[in-house]
């Protein structure tokens, strides 16, 4: 595989040693031709007439399908988002989880998912897995497990330090369902979600797509309630009668239509991924974790992990190492009230981008 060809796909490549996917992946000369193609369609055109409508109908069953694809589930039971908060919402609103009902979760969530769960007054029963080894993640959250448990709500990777969850050994273990945070997962390491309940997918990160663009999947969709839906969630409807009847599949929790620029945008994100593209993405983490370690900054990341990269800010400001290092052509994140940096490593990155980071990272010393 040319990957030095294959970097050139990015142009903030050129000027930026961009390192955060886990916020916004970076977006391809493919995209971004992609949307502006729809844009001026749009302006010269309008945004209206058979033909518009029906390729973006058209387009949407092929997105579904290139986003089944990376989780290695079956496109029927993907419905398209605009976040991964939404699809949790989804879900949450759809379980009809109330007062009364008991989910676990952990401290390391992000409010995407967090917020959702409380919103819904459930109990929540928190595991403490923020500082705590890899290998204990797995007893810290079987122990919160009661048999009132009606949910298991996790991430699939930390958004804080890219620790891996074992989230299929826990609903193997337990029976009870799981819903995913696929937002640090989907498109960064090589995931089958197939064995998650409910499984989410955040399109604008690792799989470098668009703002506003996503995925749900719901293995058994006639079994969860659309409570929350829209046109698209329609097969069709009678205002008269008050009735409705759902769309077959997943397609019945689609709560809008993605705007047509970014589901091309989107698809064109989605098309001719390289090969080896996570072991690449793996690798290159596990190098930047080594490159940092040697270099005496405080790496909080194990090894063994996915793609994000933790460390403890010079001078213990996040947020002014983040500013500074910007200002040196290197694009991290702060990790607000930690006093943590992350870098997100991804298979468009190099050995270039991992020596400016250490590079920027001295001259802040």
């Amino acid at each position: 595989m040319n990957w030095p060809q294959i970097r050139t796909r990015f142009p903030v490549l050129e000027r930026f040693a961009y390192l955060n996917a886990g916020t916004f992946g970076p977006l391809s000369r493919a995209t971004l031709d992609a949307e502006r193609e729809v844009r001026s369609y749009e302006a010269a055109n309008g945004r209206a007439g058979k033909e518009y409508f029906e390729t973006m109908i058209e387009r949407r069953g092929r997105v579904r399908e290139l986003v089944a694809a990376v989780i290695r589930v079956p496109a029927g039971r993907v419905s398209l988002t605009d976040s991964t908060t939404g699809a949790v919402q989804t879900v949450v609103v759809g379980l009809g989880l109330a007062e009364g009902d008991e989910v676990v979760t952990t401290d390391a969530e992000h409010f995407g998912l967090a917020g959702p769960l409380v919103a819904s007054r459930a109990t929540l029963r928190i595991a403490r897995v923020r500082d705590a080894l890899a290998a204990d993640v797995f007893d810290l959250i079987r122990a919160e497990v009661t048999p009132r448990t009606a949910l298991i709500a996790t991430s699939s990777v930390s958004w804080i330090d890219g620790k891996v969850f074992p989230w299929r050994e826990l609903r193997e273990a337990t029976g009870v369902p799981v819903l995913i945070d696929g937002a640090q997962a989907a498109g960064a390491i090589d995931e089958d979600a197939s064995m998650a309940d409910y499984y989410t997918v955040s399109a604008q990160k690792w799989l470098c797509g668009p703002d506003a663009t996503g995925a749900l999947y719901v293995r058994d969709p006639e079994a969860l309630e659309p409570r929350l839906v829209a046109y698209p969630s329609a097969a069709s409807y009678d205002i008269a009668q008050g009735v409705w009847e759902p769309k077959p599949g997943a397609a019945r929790f689609d709560r809008t239509f993605t705007p047509a620029s970014a589901l091309a945008g989107l698809e064109a994100a989605l098309v001719d991924l390289p090969t080896g593209r996570y072991e690449r993405a793996r690798d290159l983490a596990e190098r930047c974790r080594m490159l940092l370690a040697e270099h005496g900054h405080g790496v909080v990341t194990e090894a063994g992990q996915a793609t994000l990269v933790s460390f403890r800010a010079p001078g213990g400001d996040s947020a002014a190492a983040v500013a500074a290092l910007y200002d040196r052509g290197v694009v991290v994140r702060e990790l607000p009230g930690t006093g943590l940096v992350r870098a997100s490593v991804g298979w468009w990155n190099d050995s270039s981008d991992l020596e400016r980071l250490v590079e920027g990272l001295a001259d802040l010393r």
